[in-house]
């Protein structure tokens, strides 16, 4: 039995999470089942050959590339450091936090590669419902904007607090986003403080 067929018949629905729409194996997940059968699989971070840093940037967005090695065969993945809602961060809103997520997220990715879990990313590639043209709505519902100091604001700050051992950030902040206009980047940063 080969490496992909022997990490693809592993069991791990048990494993899997939801995060918004998308079902996910957690890193640490893929990693441990991956070292369970491959001791010797080694994981690289990729880093850029002038700056040293471990992400890749164009000037406006960025993406890490991280490569998994198994019985001598390395896949590598490439993937856009992106927000809670899989959008790419612009280089000067970016975190060192979001670049390490990405990582993360990019070392599952390319584990997946070898096998394991590979069906949580079938059509991905395809285009999103964005770009798919939706019928006008029966009225208009303009969602408000939420901005620091304004009125909901001690109301959500409340929400938050409330419900952070229940639910991470990202997760709140999807469901902030069903109540309120895109969420802006001080918005988070200050919500931050909150979880």
């Amino acid at each position: 039995m080969n490496v992909f067929q022997k990490l693809s018949s592993i069991p791990f629905s048990d494993r899997i999470k939801r995060k918004g729409q998308l079902d996910y194996v957690s890193w640490a997940d893929a990693w441990s089942l991956v070292k369970k059968s491959y001791p010797s699989a080694q994981r690289t971070i990729y880093e850029h050959d002038h700056t040293g840093l471990n992400f890749f940037s164009d000037g406006r967005t960025a993406y890490v590339k991280v490569g998994m090695t198994i019985d001598g065969l390395e896949h590598i993945d490439m993937l856009p450091v992106m927000d809670h809602r899989n959008r790419a961060i612009s280089v000067e809103n970016m975190t060192a936090f979001d670049v390490n997520k990405t990582i993360q997220r990019s070392t599952a990715k390319a584990i997946a590669m070898h096998g394991l879990g590979l069906q949580l990313w079938t059509g991905e590639d395809l285009p999103s419902s964005e770009s798919t043209p939706k019928a006008a709505p029966a009225k208009s519902n303009k969602k408000p904007t939420l901005k620091v100091g304004d009125a909901n604001w001690s109301k959500v700050v409340q929400y938050v607090e409330a419900n952070k051992g229940k639910d991470t950030l990202e997760d709140l902040l999807v469901k902030l986003e069903t109540k309120y206009a895109k969420i802006s980047q001080s918005v988070i940063k200050e919500l931050k403080k909150n979880v």
